[in-house]
């Protein structure tokens, strides 16, 4: 069985995995918006199909791809951000029509082209290092007339040259890992504190303080696939701003993120929409600020029904223990209402102990679908957290011996 699973190549992972949507890397940045709210992933993949290499510094011909690559991946968090930078609250308009590459992090290797050859132990070794998201091209057969209706213009494209791609991630790893979990033991059994893998470099921001102080943070956390943690002054944990659940929102929220405190962030984004009185606060903090500009654009998606399906929430609603809930996106427009549709995260975090099992955590973080879960002691202090990176490194080692 040991050797059955090291074996596997990543075309293994890929069965099921749809299609990507993609963006091409000349579109705008509200352009980008206009797909990632009509999508129902988190993030969009970016593209350049540029058959002239002289006008993309930086790349290689690829005959064997046609010089179709993907080069990025964005999504609202990215645009959020963006926006929160004070030229760009001064003239929101301006800042959404430039190219999509402005959002892009200055950090190369987050998304990288590999063969569907290519082993579980190298993909693992690619994620270690520091690659987010492996694309690799899906066998599949375009009919002409399919594949003549995807070359039409449109902000979207699912094909390249003829070839369609997916992408892995770290979450689709542990989870393929966890249907074998059965042959690392007794690992998975042992508690993540025996297995040193909490980290105490957390991501934190006080409850009173500006949110505006967390955008770093927040810009951090995205690049890390981890989260902001939200403390009151002893360092107990009390919440979290999670990139996460700022990607069910809209991009307007950057009028929060300038002008409430961290802790009435977390009630903004909450349940999915934010209480009125707090709309009313970011829209008179504008004003005070005289941000016109971001002001206008504001009230504009407030008036058009952003995030009218959480403010018309009810209170039981709200306050339901389940931290995941299959509501539709405030602001965004989802495909359907089923559990399929995006769903809308809390800002209650995710927490585990330290004695908590490996397997345990793994489970948990899945369940929530996030890449992190945080640690804390009984009195809800904060001992650090435990990401997916932390536990490939586990399994990682483990396979030595496997070998």
């Amino acid at each position: 069985m040991a050797v059955r699973l090291l074996s596997h190549e990543l075309s293994d992972l890929c069965l099921g995995k749809p299609a990507l949507r993609s963006l091409s890397l000349t579109s705008t940045i509200a352009e980008a918006l206009e797909v990632l709210k009509t999508s129902d992933d988190n993030f969009v993949s970016v593209w350049s199909c540029d058959h002239n290499p002289e006008t993309t510094p930086g790349f290689v011909v690829d005959d064997d791809d046609d010089v179709c690559r993907c080069v990025g991946k964005i999504c609202i968090v990215d645009v959020i951000c963006y926006l929160c930078r004070d030229e760009n609250l001064v003239s929101p308009a301006v800042a959404l029509k430039q190219p999509v590459s402005a959002l892009f992090p200055k950090i190369p290797g987050l998304v990288l082209h590999v063969e569907p050859s290519c082993s579980l132990l190298e993909a693992i070794d690619l994620i270690l290092e520091g690659a987010q998201n492996l694309v690799i091209p899906i066998k599949t057969k375009l009919s002409s007339k399919r594949l003549k209706q995807q070359q039409k213009p449109s902000l979207t494209v699912t094909n390249h040259k003829g070839r369609e791609f997916c992408w892995l991630t770290q979450e689709d790893v542990i989870r393929f890992l966890l249907s074998s979990i059965g042959l690392f033991s007794p690992i998975p059994a042992l508690s993540i504190d025996t297995l040193n893998i909490i980290s105490p470099n957390t991501l934190t921001v006080e409850y009173h303080s500006p949110a505006s102080a967390a955008i770093g943070a927040i810009s951090r956390a995205l690049v890390e696939q981890t989260s902001v943690a939200v403390v009151d002054s002893e360092g107990a944990l009390i919440g979290e701003i999670s990139p996460f659940t700022l990607a069910c929102c809209d991009e307007t929220v950057a009028a929060a993120v300038k002008t409430l405190s961290s802790g009435d962030l977390m009630a903004y984004i909450d349940c999915g929409g934010p209480p009125e009185e707090l709309v009313k606060v970011v829209s008179a903090k504008l004003k005070e600020k005289n941000l016109m500009g971001m002001l206008q654009h504001f009230n504009v998606s407030m008036s058009s029904g952003g995030f009218s399906s959480a403010s018309s929430s009810s209170d039981e609603e709200c306050s339901m223990a389940a931290p995941v809930s299959p509501l539709p996106r405030p602001g965004r427009l989802s495909r359907s209402m089923s559990y399929s549709a995006r769903m809308v995260r809390r800002s209650e975090a995710i927490v585990c102990h330290p004695k908590s099992s490996l397997v345990a955590v793994m489970i948990q973080a899945i369940a929530h679908r996030v890449n992190y879960v945080w640690v804390i002691e009984d009195d809800c202090s904060l001992v650090g957290i435990v990401t997916f990176s932390d536990m490939l490194k586990v399994f990682r080692e483990n396979f030595e011996t496997m070998a």
